[in-house]
């Protein structure tokens, strides 16, 4: 169970005079730093593909991954103020005990302001958690992005150190449901104590195949054990998979079902305990949704949703908004936000939470799998309950398909955004004061690990979260097709002061 995060050890350091020349033509020299005489590697910040790289021979025998920092230092001053530099981690292993090629793995490019202080060191993390293999040496290489279109810095900047963190494995997850199928898609949801996992079965990673049905279970404690499966729908016509949760005015479970065959319609379920589920609403909606997701409450409107509807290309017929219901979901309202987006800029399976005199605020999944900064989730804000909203491109670039899942605490004002890193195999939770990210999207702090999964892409991920007490719990699946699993961890609630001074790019 998966209580605790992924703990650290002790980090181990490469420095300048331990790197060595990768691509490109980094020059190696002496800068001042803190008045001392340090080694570095400059690289332009106008050269493309320039990099240095260093091995670490050896990791402890209980590491299962590691976090990679780096400490750079820019010129200039002043001038750097509103300016971006990118970084990227590229890590190998070479053989080991048992040799194997090796393969480089490229990272997400990592996006920071830089200091108005002139040569004032930033500690940049590039990677929270990459699976490693103690047995086998690690080969780090730094590559500055001065092409990726977050870096807009073309002065020139001095790495001084990479920082290598060896890091334990999170403890392994509860099974909720791991018949043959694949199992796929769950959606979380506390009544009381009770956690209800909602999920959907069929043959592939296939919404529209008709043997694919809706499923339940339930755990009094805490996702250890779960009680028998109980069917919620499996209609012949159409393919059916759980798309969003809630809770009514009453305090029962709402369910989303999409229902795609044929014919195309969203059903709403709802349940008092979990294990009987009514069919209440299936609203007419123009245009149709791909999805519609987890309902919240606002002040003075009723229970909302948000959707999204398009196609997945670029041609500008794809469209987000608002779903409102003034009488505990019998009945729905439709509100289109934004259309005609390209797939870029299109927020997909968002994630909201309402606080305070009717402020939302969300955050989104990006469909772009471009290795750039511009793969990113979206964070959505409105301050009228809904009634407009301004969309921005957050630095939460360690994603790909990644749908997200927030989760709110208001007597301490923490955020916590899950989301699973589809093909890393990780899911990570990023933690910060809601106040301090409203209008500032490029200020998330980093993630950490907490829990694992497959690394075959697209067969894990879509996270769900629930809260009971001081506990996340939280809902994925995991596995290689044609069988795939669904699995919940737990995490415990961030501390009040978590994240509240974890700012991306730290000065040291």
């Amino acid at each position: 169970m998966s209580t605790e995060n992924a703990s650290e050890t002790a980090p181990l350091r490469l420095t300048a005079d331990e790197l060595s020349i990768a691509t490109g033509s980094p020059e190696k020299r002496t800068a001042v730093i803190d008045s001392r005489a340090v080694p570095v590697w400059t690289f332009s910040g106008k050269d493309a593909d320039q990099s240095v790289a260093g091995t670490i021979s050896r990791l402890p025998a209980d590491c299962r991954g590691v976090k990679v920092e780096i400490v750079v230092a820019a010129a200039g001053g002043a001038e750097n103020s509103g300016l971006e530099d990118v970084y990227r981690l590229h890590l190998s292993q070479g053989a080991g005990k048992a040799p194997e090629d090796t393969c480089e793995e490229h990272m997400t490019p990592v996006r920071t302001a830089l200091s108005a202080a002139p040569g004032l060191p930033r500690t940049i993390e590039l990677e929270s958690y990459c699976a490693t293999d103690p047995d086998r040496p690690l080969t780090v290489r730094i590559e500055r992005c001065p092409g990726d279109p977050a870096d807009t810095c073309r002065c020139p900047t001095d790495l001084l150190l990479v920082r290598v963190t060896p890091v334990k494995a999170p403890a392994a997850p509860f099974i909720v449901e791991d018949a043959p199928g694949y199992n796929s898609w769950p959606m979380l949801q506390a009544i009381g104590p009770k956690l209800v996992c909602a999920y959907s079965r069929g043959r592939g990673h296939d919404i529209v195949e008709s043997c694919r049905g809706v499923y339940a279970r339930t755990s009094g404690d805490g996702g250890k054990t779960w009680s028998p499966e109980t069917l919620i729908s499996n209609a012949p016509d159409c393919g059916e998979v759980t798309i969003g949760k809630g809770l009514d005015a009453d305090g029962a479970m709402l369910l989303w079902v999409r229902c795609w065959g044929a014919k195309r319609r969203h059903d709403l379920y709802r349940s008092a305990d979990g294990v009987t589920f009514t069919r209440i609403a299936t609203p007419v909606l123009d245009p149709m949704p791909m999805q519609i997701t987890d309902i919240f409450p606002v002040p003075a409107v009723g229970l909302m949703a948000l959707w999204f509807a398009g196609n997945y290309s670029d041609d500008g017929q794809n469209s987000w908004g608002t779903l409102t219901s003034s009488d505990n979901g019998a009945t729905w309202k439709q509100r289109v936000i934004e259309s005609g987006l390209p797939k870029s800029e299109w927020p997909t399976e968002p994630s909201a939470v309402c606080f305070g005199n009717g402020r939302i605020f969300a955050v989104a999944r990006t469909e772009c799998l471009e290795n750039t900064t511009e793969r990113a989730q979206f964070q959505l804000e409105s301050e009228d309950c809904g009634a407009t909203w301004t969309r921005s491109r957050t630095n939460i670039g360690d994603v790909a398909l990644s749908t997200p899942s927030l989760v709110f605490d208001e007597a301490t004002g923490l955020l916590s955004n899950y989301y699973f890193h589809r093909g890393r195999g990780v899911l990570k939770r990023r933690v910060v004061k809601l106040d301090r990210i409203i209008g500032n999207p490029l200020a998330w702090p980093e993630p950490e690990p907490v829990a694992l999964g497959s690394t075959a892409f697209p067969d894990a991920g879509n996270v769900n979260a629930s809260v009971i007490q001081n506990m996340h719990f939280l809902a994925y699946y995991s596995g290689t097709a044609p069988d795939t699993f669904v699995a919940v961890s737990a995490a415990a609630a961030p501390a009040g002061a978590t994240g509240e001074n974890a700012v991306p790019g730290k000065q040291d």
